[in-house]
């Protein structure tokens, strides 16, 4: 095909799409109204993921030291502990931090009687965080066994919340896979939906179709106007889903940062804009042109 008539069929397929009009108007509702839906799940999906993440990424492993730990066997564990591949990053936290911390967390009046006596009963500790959050418990376990290095166990306890991780870890991964098996299911409902409304507009033009075969004009000649339609349908169409989708979920974000439970719960539009848009767009594009080419396929035989 050379440029002139490539442009030839650009021409034909924006004309096609304003001379029918209302027919226009209907698919692009329909893709619209389809894409819609299924960018309101995405948006669900990528904010339950986020929360996922983040709650993943907080789990972290606590270990307590005994209270005859001196400081250079404190460093030679703390330097075993970073030396473990699973390990992503270790903080001392001192017996005297330990206890403000409990002060800051339970109230001054709960620490009072220990700081009177000048006696801190807490171990210093170590908090490490690892890489791939499903390996805490194994992390863990490795920890615990640097006890059998030493005649004296140094490490009194090792506490990442058994039990509570595991099961956090299995529900954000079953809400993982029901939002993209959603996803999925709504994405192909979508495309089904927008294929049949294309097809009821290419068959109102079957007429038109017959008669450009019959005065010899070749398959490709009478499809790639229908493609070019189908591609600016489907773009139109996602270009108002993705205004209607950043605009409406802009005010919610907006309106979340005055509630203080949800003021970090939502991901900001500046983070997702790009992927999603790309993402709708591309799909409108993509139904469009697919719904032109399966509708109009069966007219060619003719």
């Amino acid at each position: 095909m050379n440029f002139r008539t490539f442009l030839r069929h650009l021409r034909e397929g924006a004309k096609s799409v304003f001379r029918n009009g209302w027919m226009s108007v209907a698919s692009v509702t329909s893709i619209v109204v389809s894409l819609f839906i299924l960018g309101v799940f995405m948006l669900l999906v990528m904010n339950v993921n986020a929360l996922a993440d983040k709650a993943d990424s907080n789990v972290q492993i606590n270990t307590y030291l005994n209270l005859n730990v001196d400081k250079k066997l404190r460093e030679t564990i703390k330097s075993e502990i970073e030396a473990m591949p699973e390990v992503g990053g270790i903080k001392f936290v001192s017996k005297e931090e330990g206890m403000k911390e409990l002060e800051e967390s339970l109230g001054s009046e709960w620490v009072e009687g220990f700081s009177e006596a000048d006696q801190n009963p807490l171990p210093d500790a170590f908090e490490v965080s690892v890489i791939e959050p499903t390996t805490v418990g194994f992390v863990a376990d490795k920890i615990t066994a640097l006890n059998q290095k030493y005649t004296e166990e140094p490490i009194l306890r090792v506490k990442y919340g058994e039990g509570t991780v595991e099961t956090l870890f299995k529900i954000t991964k079953t809400v993982r896979n029901i939002g993209f098996i959603f996803v999925a299911g709504l994405g192909l409902m979508s495309m089904f939906l927008i294929s049949n409304t294309i097809r009821v507009t290419i068959l109102a033009r079957r007429r038109e179709i017959g008669i450009m075969k019959l005065v010899g004009a070749t398959n490709n000649f009478i499809r790639w106007p229908f493609f070019v339609e189908g591609a600016m349908i489907g773009l139109m169409g996602s270009i108002v889903t993705v205004t209607l989708l950043f605009v409406g979920y802009n005010r919610l974000y907006a309106a979340s940062q005055t509630d203080l439970t949800l003021a970090k719960s939502l991901i900001p539009l500046g983070d997702l804009w790009l992927q999603l848009g790309i993402i709708i767009v591309g799909l409108g594009m993509v139904i469009g042109i697919w719904g032109s080419t399966m509708s109009i396929r069966k007219f060619l035989k003719v």
